[in-house]
């Protein structure tokens, strides 16, 4: 059996392209203001909550500062990236693999569940198991089910086409202000998963091909054969006598 379904990799892929394209055009509209704020409304830098840096023009789309067009940029593959995330989940829900593979159960969110994954993956037999441990299951699920949606909920509150039909949205984030600082704060979320899902899948490259193939699931051992019932004793069912 294959371990990752071809929906899932096809969106691994698809969605890994706009994440990046996101970010990087994100932070070149990020130097256009360089302050966050909660609320409806944030002008004075006084009032920010939080100073962010200009990023260099080696980390942002287009490599200088042109906030048309990484406005463009951002929008377009803002399409991809939220067709996406309602397509996964569709998929997920469908095939099974959120029940399967990252649905959490209360022993997963034990200090011996934790520790037990991290030594899996930093000793001798670090990419022996190929299953999603607790700390796995904990990782993906947050970012499935709180930091993809929230930045493209957040993502919709700040754009104001959509403000404009849907105010209500806005008002779910406690202002437009807000919503941008969320989406801000997801974004580095994201990225910070990025970064760890790619150093652990660079520590066994078989994960990777594994997103390339599909792979293959680890069989079941088999069931153990019946023992054979035991024969009765000579005497036992015999008569009993007087």
């Amino acid at each position: 059996m294959t371990k990752h379904a071809l929906s899932t990799r096809l969106w691994h892929w698809v969605n890994a392209i706009a994440i990046i394209v996101l970010f990087m055009t994100g932070l070149n509209i990020s130097n256009a203001h360089r302050h966050l704020y909660w609320g409806h409304y944030g002008f004075d830098a006084s009032e920010a909550w939080l100073h962010v840096i200009r990023f260099p023009g080696w980390a942002t789309i287009p490599g200088h500062y042109n906030l048309a067009v990484a406005r463009d940029w951002h929008i377009t593959m803002a399409w991809p990236f939220g067709i996406g995330v309602l397509f996964i989940w569709v998929a997920m829900l469908l095939n099974g693999h959120f029940r399967r593979d990252l649905m959490t159960a209360p022993k997963d969110w034990t200090p011996g569940a934790v520790i037990a994954s991290i030594k899996a993956h930093s000793g001798a037999n670090a990419g022996a198991h190929h299953g999603y441990n607790s700390v796995q299951k904990i990782l993906y699920g947050g970012v499935f089910g709180v930091l993809l949606p929230l930045m493209l909920l957040t993502g919709l509150a700040i754009s104001p086409g959509v403000a404009g039909f849907a105010p209500w949205l806005v008002d779910v984030f406690g202002g437009r202000q807000s919503a941008r600082s969320l989406h801000f704060i997801a974004a580095w979320g994201i990225f910070g998963f990025f970064v760890i899902h790619i150093v652990l899948a660079l520590l066994d490259w078989r994960l990777i091909l594994e997103m390339f193939t599909g792979g293959k699931r680890d069989a079941a051992a088999p069931p153990a054969p019946p023992q054979p019932e035991s024969l009765p004793d000579a005497d036992e069912g015999a008569p009993a006598h007087g």
